[in-house]
């Protein structure tokens, strides 16, 4: 439970570190991967990175209507995967690259997805 409540304080209190700590990553890859998935509820473009020290994977999803969150995965001591969630505010949105922005929207629209280059990050 304490595993649960630490990633829980970091994604919502500090969302745009999370979301800056990811956007890095993936400028520093050579290329990354936007995903399309089909949820319960809706569909979602998104972009994700793990973090194999701490045992997480967090993703950058862009919804329908242009709603933002973040996902923080994790699995616990049950071995059961959990899933946090973030909507993003304007403030943390402007954070995000242009490029990105375009791209994921291109993902959401055509239900395909779609291999970007990590330069295409970097500022």
């Amino acid at each position: 439970m304490a595993k649960n409540k630490v990633f829980e304080d970091r994604l919502k209190q500090q969302p745009g570190a999370v979301l800056q700590k990811l956007l890095k990553e993936l400028a520093e890859s050579k290329a990354f991967d936007v995903h399309f998935e089909e949820m319960e509820e809706e569909s979602c473009a998104l972009v994700k990175a793990n973090d194999y020290e701490e045992d997480t994977e967090t993703a950058l999803q862009l919804l329908v209507k242009g709603r933002w969150q973040l996902s923080l995965g994790y699995y616990n001591e049950k071995d059961d995967f959990i899933e946090l969630l973030q909507p993003l505010g304007q403030a943390e949105i402007s954070l995000i690259p242009a490029g990105l922005q375009k791209g994921m929207l291109k993902v959401l629209e055509s239900e395909e997805g779609l291999r970007l280059p990590g330069l295409l990050l970097s500022k």
